[in-house]
């Protein structure tokens, strides 16, 4: 093959049809990855377009089998509305290197009406079935570089409680040991945690695990320029309560505001006991582990990961967040005790 000598030898392999490289220009950056626009002529004539996004630090490695078993997962229920993925695997040059491949989508960097983007999340949510009939996923996934705990549970509490407590440690990892912030994860965990998603699986009710992307703001949410058909990618996938996939929207900073929040609990519908809902989904905006918090910040757990991924610019965030942690345990200082049973049932789903 010719044109290739820029590319690993695992890459060119993986390409599905062979052909020779006719151009590669980068395409999109992280803090943790690099992005290449591919273009390979097959020994047919025919052209294709690649995506290839390379993980070059050894410690986050894992994020392309991440991405690709999450964009396999949304592929196989929603497949219109996903970048197709087609590999993963080490650099053969350098091993402690990854690699992700997917199709090249000509995407607009605006996100789709709401209407569109509610259909195929509504899909998505009510028929997607969890392998296991528990909630987590077959491999970790990263929401950013921290990696969510995926290991298959029976209870969402357990699920989210757990992934808290990760995170917190993440923190103190970059900033050092934090007995108040230790303190404050237990006192938070044990009643926030537990008075507002106990009730979702005791009293007769119960929630489906359902697939969610994970990290579903309008910067993972687009419009194909060739089908004009809704396109998410970055998943960062689990099977969890289908309200958690809100959770990076209704903030100010984000064009998924309040109004798509509005729309799926009156077309999809909100979980049993419906009256906690919106707490829930405070709750769940809490848990965003992010890059995206601008000067407007709201104190959420986002603000937390983002002091301890750039401490120069965030560290400002660690204090008013650690409030805003207090206030929520104010709320609830009985935990799941100050729960009243109201109705049972199933939600939705």
């Amino acid at each position: 093959m010719e044109g290739t000598q820029d590319l690993d030898s695992a890459i060119i392999a993986s390409f599905p049809n062979g052909g020779n490289v006719v151009s590669i220009v980068p395409h999109g950056k992280t803090r943790w990855s690099v992005g290449l626009r591919i273009e390979v002529e097959r020994d047919d004539g025919k052209k294709e377009v690649f995506f290839l996004k390379i993980i070059e630090r050894k410690e986050w490695v894992g994020m392309a089998e991440a991405e690709y078993e999450g964009q396999k997962a949304l592929f196989e229920k929603i497949p219109d509305n996903v970048t197709a993925p087609l590999a993963w695997g080490m650099l053969q040059a350098d091993p402690t290197k990854s690699f992700f491949l997917t199709r090249f989508r000509n995407l607009l960097d605006s996100p789709p009406p709401v209407v569109e983007l509610l259909t195929v999340l509504k899909k998505l949510h009510i028929d997607s079935v969890s392998p296991t009939a528990k909630f987590g996923f077959h491999v970790t996934t990263y929401f950013g570089p921290p990696p969510m705990i995926n290991d298959w549970t029976d209870s969402w509490e357990e699920y989210f409680g757990r992934q808290f407590h990760a995170d917190m440690v993440y923190v103190q990892q970059v900033f050092g040991a934090d007995p108040e912030l230790v303190d404050l994860t237990e006192e938070f965990v044990d009643k926030v945690v537990a008075r507002l998603l106990r009730p979702l699986q005791t009293g007769g009710r119960r929630i489906k695990p359902s697939l969610c992307h994970g990290d579903l703001w309008d910067g993972n949410v687009q419009i194909d320029a060739d089908t004009q058909q809704p396109i998410i990618f970055d998943a960062a996938c689990f099977y969890g309560h289908s309200e958690m996939d809100l959770q990076c929207m209704g903030d100010s900073r984000y064009a998924l505001g309040m109004d798509f929040i509005d729309s799926y609990k009156k077309e999809v519908g909100a979980s049993e006991p419906v009256e906690d809902f919106n707490e829930r989904h405070e709750l769940y905006a809490l848990s965003l582990v992010g890059m995206r918090c601008a000067d407007n910040y709201a104190l959420r757990r986002c603000d937390f990961v983002v002091a301890a991924l750039a401490p120069q610019q965030w560290a400002k965030l660690l204090e008013p967040s650690k409030e805003h942690m207090k206030q929520m345990i104010a709320r609830y200082p009985g935990g799941y005790g100050d729960f009243q049973e109201g109705f049972g049932g199933d939600s939705k789903i």
